[in-house]
């Protein structure tokens, strides 16, 4: 008789069956992964395409993001730009002073200063502008014929394409001292009024201006987000006998809490950055002590006065509580059951 016909009991047959791997023995194998579970290299073979399509993008992001974050190094000397033809050279010849530009920085009124109008401007625009966008959505989300709600939805979008220079052109021929409505209520035996020159009214004229122009762009995301609500939500919240604003309350805003959680938080990190361009074009009209923010200031000492490590130290200092209020506003999203800018 042959061994190929000698019958084994099942637990030679079991044991003798099993192979290197999945024993994990030690023959040089791998070991057992997680069942769904790929290597690198199957998923780098597989995704490859991708990964080759993104390069790219990702290394204009390593040029003009991260590799300028060597940069900080300037807000701990005093730098000198004439030290070299090249800007690196300039900085490693520059004497280093450590945290001295920070300390006068934290010494400087002009500094606070700067930071108490940019967080006036943020609360502003974060109380009067941001919730704008959601309001006009849901009015054109609203709108039942398509050409009416293509033509609003141009009509609103048109002014984000304009520059500040004309949006600040516009409204000074609106409220400027010898704008549109001074000249009606000169007209009329009043008094004219010019708001583009009153330091009072400024942070309430910034505003404005960036929901004229804003605002109708900010409607892109949330109408985005409405597409995506399905309709049988709201026919069964119609059987249930809920009316238009009963619907809105439960199935409308549902739907564009995870969107304005993470709107939100991008929102709160970008406190500190109210609008370089649209201050400094009207700085000189209302003055510093009214216009000055943080991003003003820094160019203001830096390119103005030539002072590059005072304003690398306070555009450090910007940086770093913009990192903070991102973090903490997302811990709060997480803890409002949303995903935020990343999950936890």
């Amino acid at each position: 008789m042959s061994h190929s016909t000698v019958p084994r009991s099942r637990t030679e047959a079991d044991t003798t069956g099993k192979s290197p791997v999945a024993s994990g023995g030690a023959t040089g194998t791998r070991p057992n992964r997680p069942k769904g579970k790929l290597s690198w290299r199957l998923r780098f073979r597989r995704d490859r395409v991708l990964l080759l399509m993104t390069m790219p993008a990702v290394l204009l992001i390593l040029v003009f993001n991260y590799l300028p974050i060597l940069g900080n190094i300037v807000a701990f000397e005093d730098y000198d730009p004439y030290a070299s033809d090249n800007g690196i050279v300039s900085m490693l010849h520059s004497p280093w002073v450590g945290l001295e530009n920070f300390q006068q920085i934290f010494a400087d009124s002009a500094f606070w200063s700067a930071v108490q109008n940019t967080l006036v401007l943020f609360f502003l625009q974060l109380i009067l502008f941001f919730p704008i966008p959601i309001l006009l959505a849901l009015l054109i989300n609203s709108v039942v014929r398509p050409r009416v709600r293509a033509l609003s939805q141009a009509i609103l979008y048109l002014p984000h394409f304009f520059s500040w220079v004309l949006v600040i052109a516009v409204f000074q021929q609106l409220l400027g001292g010898a704008g549109l409505f001074s000249q009606l209520l000169r007209q009329h035996g009043f008094d004219g009024l010019d708001v583009m020159t009153d330091p009072d009214t400024f942070k309430f004229l910034v505003t404005a201006q960036s929901v004229w122009k804003d605002a109708g762009w900010g409607i892109i995301v949330f109408l985005a987000a409405l597409s995506s609500v399905s309709p049988d939500l709201y026919e069964a919240a119609a059987m249930d006998g809920a009316g238009r604003w009963r619907r809105m309350w439960h199935v409308t805003l549902p739907a564009l809490r995870p969107v304005i959680a993470l709107l939100l938080v991008l929102r709160v990190g970008d406190a500190l950055t109210v609008g370089f361009e649209q201050i400094l074009l009207q700085r000189d009209a209302v003055g510093p002590g009214a216009a000055e923010v943080l991003d003003t200031f820094v160019w203001w000492n830096g390119v103005r006065n030539q002072d590059f490590g005072y304003a690398a130290a306070a555009g450090l200092v910007k940086g770093v509580i913009s990192l903070g209020l991102v973090l903490a506003a997302n811990k709060v999203a997480h803890l409002m059951g949303e995903q935020g800018v990343y999950k936890k």
